[in-house]
C-alpha cells in the first residue's frame, strides 16, 4: 500500500487524541466508513495499519501465531523490527508473549480466575462496593465520582485477591496512574526520562517484600500461587513473578475503575437510562457489557505480522506488517452493532464487543470486572435517589487505558 499522509491517523497515538473521546470517535468512524483497514506512515515512526472493524480485530486475534506480539506491543514504541534483535525487558508479562510461553505463564494463574473462583469471591467484592458506596454517602451530596469512587474500589478488590496490606493503597494507586498516564500531566513523573520503567523498579521494590513472605508463609491468597509458581517443573524467578504483580495489580485495576466511572457519565448523559436503573437495579446484569463496549477502557494492542496473510474483508499483509487493534472503533462498527452511538442498556448485541479483547488474548481478569461493574452499581443504585452532572467530565490523555479522570457529580440517597 503506497504511503498516506492522512493526519488523521494521529488519534492512534497522541494522548491527547485519547483525552477528547467525542472527537476520537468521529474521526475512527469517518475513517471506518472509508475502509475496515488503513495503513499509515509519520516521520519517526514504523509504519502501521490500523484495524478499524470488528471482524477485523476478531480475525487478526483468532490468528495469534500469524499476528504476534512480539517484539512490541503497544504504541509506545516507535521503531520495530521483526529482523533485528529485541531489547531485552527488565519484566515480562503476559501482554507481551506469544505462543507456547504464554500458554504456559496463563495456565500458572487461569484458574484463579474462571467463573466458578471468580464466584467465590462474591462476598467480598459485595462488600467492597458497599464500602465504596458508604464512603460516597458519607460525602454529603457532592464528589468527583472518577477520583473519589470509581478509582478506590477495584484496586481495593485486587489488593485483596493479591493479599498486599492497603497500606499500600497510595502506593499501588500512584503507579497505576503513573504508569498508564505517563503522558497525561495530571500523573506524568517531573524530571524522570523513562517514566516506564521508573514505575516497573517501584512496582518490583512494592511486591519483593510480599514476594518473599508468600514462599515463606504460604496462604491462600493470588500472591501465594504466584509466588510459589511453576513452568515447566522450575520454580519462577523473581522477575517472573513480578510481571504476573504488575499485570493483575496495575492492568486489573484501572480497567474497571475506568469502565465503572465511563459508564457512570454515560448514564449521566443519557437520564432516561439511568433513571430506569434507579427504578430497577437489576437492570445492570445486562448493562454491564453495554457500559465496557461504550467505554472500551483499554484503547490498543500492537501486532506484528509474521507471514503473509489475507482478511476475509479483503486486506492483505506481509511478514514484517505492524497492525494496530483499535477496540473503541471495532465496539463501534455499524455493520456489527445497531445504532452504535447510541447508550443503550437493554442493548441486545452487546455482547459482541471487544472491550476484553478475543482469541487466546482474552483479557485474563473479564470475570472478575464483570462482577465488579454489577455489584458495584446494584449497590449504588439501590441506595441512591437521584445523581447529576455538576462539571465537565475530563479523560486521561493516555493512548494504552483511559476514561473519565474527572467527573464531578452532586447527588441525594434515599431516606
Amino acid at each position: 500500500m503506497s504511503p498516506t499522509t492522512d493526519t488523521r491517523g494521529r488519534i492512534f497515538f497522541e494522548a491527547s487524541a485519547y483525552a477528547d473521546d467525542a472527537k476520537w470517535h468521529k474521526t475512527a468512524a469517518e475513517l471506518r466508513a472509508e475502509a475496515p483497514v488503513h495503513y499509515f506512515e509519520f516521520e519517526g515512526r514504523t509504519p502501521f495499519y490500523v484495524a478499524l472493524g470488528q471482524p477485523e480485530v476478531m480475525e487478526i486475534e483468532k490468528n495469534s501465531d500469524i499476528f504476534t506480539n512480539d517484539p512490541a506491543s503497544n504504541m509506545a514504541a516507535h521503531r520495530i523490527s521483526l529482523d533485528e534483535p529485541k531489547e531485552p525487558s527488565m519484566v515480562n508479562t503476559l501482554i507481551n508473549m506469544d505462543g507456547e510461553e504464554h500458554k504456559a505463564h496463563r495456565a500458572l494463574v487461569n484458574d484463579w480466575f474462571k467463573p466458578g473462583a471468580v464466584r467465590q469471591l462474591d462476598d467480598q467484592i459485595k462488600a467492597q462496593a458497599k464500602r465504596s458506596v458508604d464512603e460516597m454517602q458519607a460525602r454529603g451530596g457532592s464528589c468527583d465520582f472518577a477520583t473519589d469512587v470509581a478509582i478506590n474500589y477495584p484496586l481495593r478488590v485486587i489488593l485483596d485477591i493479591l493479599g498486599l496490606d492497603e497500606a499500600e493503597f497510595p502506593r499501588m494507586l500512584r503507579l497505576t496512574q503513573e504508569l498508564f498516564g505517563s503522558e497525561d500531566p495530571d500523573f506524568e513523573r517531573i524530571g524522570e526520562n523513562d517514566q516506564m520503567m521508573a514505575v516497573i523498579m517501584d512496582v518490583i521494590g512494592l511486591f519483593t517484600g510480599l514476594n518473599a513472605e508468600r514462599r515463606e508463609n504460604p496462604t491462600a491468597d493470588l500472591a501465594t500461587v504466584i509466588a510459589n509458581g511453576e513452568i515447566n517443573g522450575k520454580p519462577l524467578e523473581d522477575m517472573d513473578t513480578y510481571g504476573y504483580y504488575l499485570i493483575v495489580a496495575t492492568a486489573g485495576h484501572d480497567t474497571t475503575s475506568n469502565a465503572i466511572a465511563g459508564g457512570m457519565q454515560a448514564l449521566l448523559e443519557n437520564p432516561e437510562q439511568l433513571q430506569r436503573l434507579l427504578d430497577d437495579p437489576s437492570l445492570i446484569d445486562g448493562a454491564t457489557d453495554e457500559i465496557v463496549r461504550w467505554v472500551s477502557p483499554v484503547k490498543h494492542f500492537m501486532r506484528s505480522v509474521q507471514q503473509p496473510y489475507t482478511l476475509a474483508s479483503g486486506q492483505s499483509f506481509e511478514r514484517g506488517d505492524w497492525v494496530l487493534l483499535s477496540y473503541p472503533s471495532a465496539n463501534r462498527d455499524e455493520r456489527i452493532f445497531a445504532d452504535p452511538f447510541t447508550f443503550n442498556i437493554d442493548r441486545a448485541d452487546a455482547d459482541k464487543h471487544l472491550g476484553f479483547g478475543f482469541g487466546r488474548h482474552y483479557c485474563l481478569g473479564a470475570h472478575i470486572a464483570r462482577l465488579e461493574i454489577r455489584e458495584f452499581f446494584k449497590e449504588l443504585f439501590s441506595r441512591l435517589d437521584h445523581i447529576e452532572l455538576a462539571g465537565k467530565p475530563e479523560h486521561m490523555a493516555s493512548i494504552i487505558v483511559s476514561g473519565p479522570k474527572r467527573l464531578p457529580v452532586t447527588y441525594a440517597f434515599k431516606d
